[in-house]
Protein backbone atom coordinates (compact mmCIF):
# COMPACT_ATOMS: atom_id res chain seq x y z
CA UNK A 1 0.00 0.00 0.00
CA UNK A 2 1.63 3.41 -1.13
CA UNK A 3 1.21 6.35 1.02
CA UNK A 4 -1.43 7.61 -0.79
CA UNK A 5 -3.94 5.04 0.02
CA UNK A 6 -3.21 5.54 3.56
CA UNK A 7 -6.24 6.30 5.16
CA UNK A 8 -5.03 8.84 8.13
CA UNK A 9 -7.17 11.96 8.38
CA UNK A 10 -10.74 9.26 7.66
CA UNK A 11 -13.18 7.66 9.36
CA UNK A 12 -13.97 4.09 9.74
CA UNK A 13 -16.91 2.72 9.97
CA UNK A 14 -18.43 -0.64 11.56
CA UNK A 15 -20.17 -1.82 8.70
CA UNK A 16 -23.32 -3.74 10.40
CA UNK A 17 -22.23 -7.44 10.29
CA UNK A 18 -18.94 -6.47 12.67
CA UNK A 19 -20.12 -7.78 15.61
CA UNK A 20 -16.95 -7.78 17.91
CA UNK A 21 -18.30 -5.78 20.58
CA UNK A 22 -15.45 -3.26 21.18
CA UNK A 23 -16.39 -2.08 17.66
CA UNK A 24 -19.97 -2.67 17.01
CA UNK A 25 -21.78 0.23 15.53
CA UNK A 26 -18.94 2.35 16.16
CA UNK A 27 -17.04 5.23 14.15
CA UNK A 28 -13.04 5.37 14.20
CA UNK A 29 -11.03 8.30 13.80
CA UNK A 30 -7.80 7.16 12.42
CA UNK A 31 -4.90 9.36 13.85
CA UNK A 32 -2.35 7.20 12.23
CA UNK A 33 -1.91 4.94 9.48
CA UNK A 34 1.27 3.15 7.72
CA UNK A 35 3.07 0.26 6.54
CA UNK A 36 3.53 -0.78 9.99
CA UNK A 37 -0.11 -0.54 11.21
CA UNK A 38 -2.96 2.09 12.60
CA UNK A 39 -4.35 3.67 15.53
CA UNK A 40 -7.74 5.00 15.74
CA UNK A 41 -10.23 7.23 18.47
CA UNK A 42 -13.18 5.56 18.40
CA UNK A 43 -15.82 8.62 18.69
CA UNK A 44 -19.10 7.77 19.30
CA UNK A 45 -19.34 5.44 23.02
CA UNK A 46 -19.59 7.75 25.16
CA UNK A 47 -18.58 6.79 28.91
CA UNK A 48 -20.24 7.50 31.84
CA UNK A 49 -17.37 9.72 33.04
CA UNK A 50 -17.13 13.04 32.63
CA UNK A 51 -13.91 15.08 31.82
CA UNK A 52 -14.06 16.79 35.53
CA UNK A 53 -13.40 13.15 37.37
CA UNK A 54 -9.95 12.56 35.23
CA UNK A 55 -9.23 16.62 36.38
CA UNK A 56 -9.57 15.61 39.85
CA UNK A 57 -7.82 12.03 39.60
CA UNK A 58 -4.39 14.13 37.92
CA UNK A 59 -4.91 17.27 40.44
CA UNK A 60 -6.12 19.64 37.79
CA UNK A 61 -6.88 22.96 39.13
CA UNK A 62 -9.99 23.77 37.19
CA UNK A 63 -11.16 27.59 36.33
CA UNK A 64 -13.91 26.29 33.58
CA UNK A 65 -16.20 24.64 34.70
CA UNK A 66 -18.32 23.85 31.73
CA UNK A 67 -15.03 21.60 30.67
CA UNK A 68 -15.22 19.53 34.09
CA UNK A 69 -19.13 18.54 32.18
CA UNK A 70 -17.67 17.30 29.11
CA UNK A 71 -18.16 13.46 27.83
CA UNK A 72 -15.08 11.11 28.08
CA UNK A 73 -15.22 8.23 25.15
CA UNK A 74 -14.25 4.87 24.97
CA UNK A 75 -11.62 5.55 22.48
CA UNK A 76 -11.11 1.67 22.22
CA UNK A 77 -9.47 -1.26 24.05
CA UNK A 78 -6.01 -0.94 23.72
CA UNK A 79 -5.02 1.05 26.61
CA UNK A 80 -7.93 2.14 28.23
CA UNK A 81 -6.16 3.86 31.24
CA UNK A 82 -4.25 6.24 28.85
CA UNK A 83 -6.31 9.39 27.59
CA UNK A 84 -6.06 10.94 24.26
CA UNK A 85 -7.43 14.10 23.13
CA UNK A 86 -7.96 14.66 19.59
CA UNK A 87 -8.51 18.11 18.89
CA UNK A 88 -8.43 21.35 16.11
CA UNK A 89 -5.19 22.19 15.61
CA UNK A 90 -3.75 25.25 17.38
CA UNK A 91 -1.98 25.73 20.18
CA UNK A 92 1.36 24.23 21.55
CA UNK A 93 1.24 21.12 23.39
CA UNK A 94 3.65 18.28 23.99
CA UNK A 95 3.11 14.91 22.57
CA UNK A 96 0.83 16.41 19.61
CA UNK A 97 1.02 14.60 16.79
CA UNK A 98 -0.85 16.44 13.76
CA UNK A 99 -3.18 13.93 12.13
CA UNK A 100 -3.98 17.00 9.48
CA UNK A 101 -3.79 20.71 8.90
CA UNK A 102 -6.70 21.38 11.08
CA UNK A 103 -6.83 18.01 13.69
CA UNK A 104 -4.16 16.58 16.52
CA UNK A 105 -4.15 14.16 18.67
CA UNK A 106 -2.28 14.80 22.02
CA UNK A 107 -1.43 12.52 24.53
CA UNK A 108 0.00 15.15 27.30
CA UNK A 109 -1.02 16.62 30.49
CA UNK A 110 -0.64 20.24 29.23
CA UNK A 111 -3.85 20.08 27.01
CA UNK A 112 -6.03 19.03 29.67
CA UNK A 113 -4.69 21.94 32.35
CA UNK A 114 -5.34 24.40 29.47
CA UNK A 115 -9.14 22.87 28.59
CA UNK A 116 -9.60 23.00 32.47
CA UNK A 117 -8.64 26.75 32.45
CA UNK A 118 -10.64 27.58 29.18
CA UNK A 119 -7.67 27.97 27.36
CA UNK A 120 -7.44 24.69 25.32
CA UNK A 121 -8.12 23.95 21.95
CA UNK A 122 -11.35 25.83 20.18
CA UNK A 123 -12.71 22.01 20.18
CA UNK A 124 -11.97 18.79 21.34
CA UNK A 125 -12.62 15.18 22.14
CA UNK A 126 -11.23 13.48 25.26
CA UNK A 127 -11.03 9.16 25.07
CA UNK A 128 -9.47 6.63 26.98
CA UNK A 129 -8.03 3.87 24.72
CA UNK A 130 -7.51 3.47 21.62
CA UNK A 131 -8.36 1.34 18.57
CA UNK A 132 -4.71 -0.35 17.31
CA UNK A 133 -4.41 -2.74 14.28
CA UNK A 134 -0.96 -4.21 13.52
CA UNK A 135 0.56 -4.03 10.11
CA UNK A 136 -1.74 -5.24 7.22
CA UNK A 137 -4.80 -5.61 9.65
CA UNK A 138 -7.04 -2.60 8.68
CA UNK A 139 -6.58 -3.51 5.40
CA UNK A 140 -7.55 -6.95 5.57
CA UNK A 141 -10.33 -5.94 7.94
CA UNK A 142 -11.80 -3.66 5.22
CA UNK A 143 -11.27 -6.39 2.42
CA UNK A 144 -13.10 -8.43 4.13
CA UNK A 145 -16.06 -5.93 4.65
CA UNK A 146 -15.92 -4.95 8.33
CA UNK A 147 -15.15 -1.34 8.06
CA UNK A 148 -16.44 1.35 4.97
CA UNK A 149 -13.75 4.36 5.17
CA UNK A 150 -15.26 7.38 4.21
CA UNK A 151 -13.45 11.47 4.83
CA UNK A 152 -12.96 12.88 8.16
CA UNK A 153 -15.01 16.25 8.91
CA UNK A 154 -15.29 18.01 11.89
CA UNK A 155 -18.89 18.27 11.78
CA UNK A 156 -19.00 14.75 12.62
CA UNK A 157 -16.07 14.69 14.87
CA UNK A 158 -17.16 17.52 17.36
CA UNK A 159 -20.37 18.60 16.09
CA UNK A 160 -22.85 15.97 15.41
CA UNK A 161 -25.08 14.26 18.08
CA UNK A 162 -23.22 11.37 19.71
CA UNK A 163 -26.12 8.98 18.51
CA UNK A 164 -25.82 10.48 14.42
CA UNK A 165 -22.05 9.83 14.22
CA UNK A 166 -22.08 6.11 12.77
CA UNK A 167 -24.74 6.88 10.43
CA UNK A 168 -23.48 11.06 9.74
CA UNK A 169 -20.44 9.39 8.87
CA UNK A 170 -21.54 7.18 6.28
CA UNK A 171 -24.04 9.86 5.22
CA UNK A 172 -21.24 12.06 3.47
CA UNK A 173 -20.76 9.88 1.07
CA UNK A 174 -24.44 8.80 0.54
CA UNK A 175 -24.45 5.97 2.21
CA UNK A 176 -27.48 5.51 4.75
CA UNK A 177 -25.53 2.51 6.80
CA UNK A 178 -28.90 1.47 8.08
CA UNK A 179 -30.00 -0.04 4.58
CA UNK A 180 -26.65 -2.27 4.58
CA UNK A 181 -27.10 -6.01 5.62
CA UNK A 182 -24.92 -8.82 5.96
CA UNK A 183 -23.82 -10.21 3.00
CA UNK A 184 -26.06 -13.33 2.62
CA UNK A 185 -23.60 -16.89 3.48
CA UNK A 186 -23.46 -20.03 1.21
CA UNK A 187 -22.75 -22.83 3.21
Amino acid sequence: MNQATYLTDQFIIAMPNLADPNFFHTVAYLCQHNKDGALGIVINRPTDMKLGEIFKQMDIKVTAPAAAETPVFAGGPVQQERGFVVHTSGGDWHATMAVSETISLTTSRDVLEAIAAGEGPEQYLIALGYAGWSAGQLEKEIMDNSWLNTPSGKQVLFDTPVNLRWSAAADQIGIDINQLTAPAGHG
